[in-house]
């Protein structure tokens, strides 16, 4: 993919998402917050089956179990994160998730690039990404106060 277009359908995507904690915390006030979690994971996994079975590739699923175990968890921390931001919302609003979603993953970001984990290259840090990550930790405590 192009890396214009990536960056412009990740930057929708991410625009999309800012929905995602109010819409679950909404949901959360009829069921609960860890039933408005499940449905919310039973939704997007439903979505997904249908995707995968019309798209062809339905034979792929029989590799799952041959990769390593930790590339099996990534449903395990969307379910964090879909949880803990339905929950935080009330407190810190869709811009406090926001913003802090972002500075967390950007940090953990330019440790696994620094790192060179799950089959990354290694990316050194520079004082631009320093200074990017400076300017995020700014922005986020200018959002939540």
């Amino acid at each position: 993919m192009d890396r214009g277009v990536a960056v412009l359908l990740t930057a929708v995507v991410g625009g999309i998402l800012a929905l995602q904690a109010p819409i679950n915390a909404g949901l959360g006030r009829a069921t609960g917050q860890l039933p408005a979690a499940l449905v919310s994971f039973m939704v997007g996994t439903l979505l997904l089956a249908v995707i995968v079975a019309l798209s062809g590739e339905v034979a792929g699923l029989g590799s799952t179990f041959e990769v390593r175990w930790y590339y099996l968890i990534g449903g395990v921390l969307g379910a964090a994160y879909v949880t803990i931001a339905l929950i935080a919302v009330r407190s810190i609003g869709a811009g406090g998730v926001a913003a802090a979603t972002i500075t967390g993953q950007l940090l953990a970001a330019v440790a696994i690039d620094r790192l060179g984990i799950l089959g990354l290259d290694r990316t050194p840090i520079s004082a631009a990404r320093v200074t990017g990550v400076v300017l995020l930790l700014a922005g986020t405590y200018l959002v939540i106060r």
